[in-house]
């Protein structure tokens, strides 16, 4: 585990776990179903990982697109690679909606639609809830 993986609450928000990267439930939801996707490696530049990790990218990245269309059909998707903070290799993966999305009787918007994603909006999921959010993804979760 490196503390990216840490930070981002694994093993408690693991979705996927693949040899080189785990799908993590964002904790603070940006919008309904937001992700990260994070390498296991201690990279700490992109262009660092191993090309191991550079294939196996395209099965997780076309796990998730299946998996949350199947969850809830988003418009689009955006991958985003910020590491200001957080140091290791990873992507906050952000479904896009056109309108509020409602999950356990919480609504979730997408402040920043149609353009770019409002991050300091998010809906933070705790216990109860983001328990209820893991259950639902792995539900339909492809792979």
């Amino acid at each position: 585990m490196n503390p990216t993986m840490e930070k981002f609450g694994y093993p408690a928000t693991l979705v996927q776990d693949l040899d080189h990267w785990c799908v993590l439930l964002r904790v603070q939801q940006a919008t309904l179903g937001s992700l990260v996707l994070v390498c296991k490696e201690n990279a700490e530049a992109f262009s660092d990982i191993s090309k191991e990790a550079f294939g196996e990218l395209a099965i997780a990245t076309r796990q998730i697109e299946t998996s949350l269309q199947a969850f809830r059909p988003y418009e689009k998707i955006n991958y985003l690679m910020l590491m200001m903070v957080d140091p290791n290799v990873h992507f906050h993966v952000i479904p896009r909606y056109a309108v509020p999305q409602e999950f356990a009787g919480v609504e979730f918007a997408d402040p920043g639609w149609p353009a770019v994603p409002v991050l300091s909006s998010a809906v933070s999921v705790e216990d109860a809830l983001r328990e209820e959010l893991l259950t639902a993804l792995k539900a339909v979760w492809a792979g």
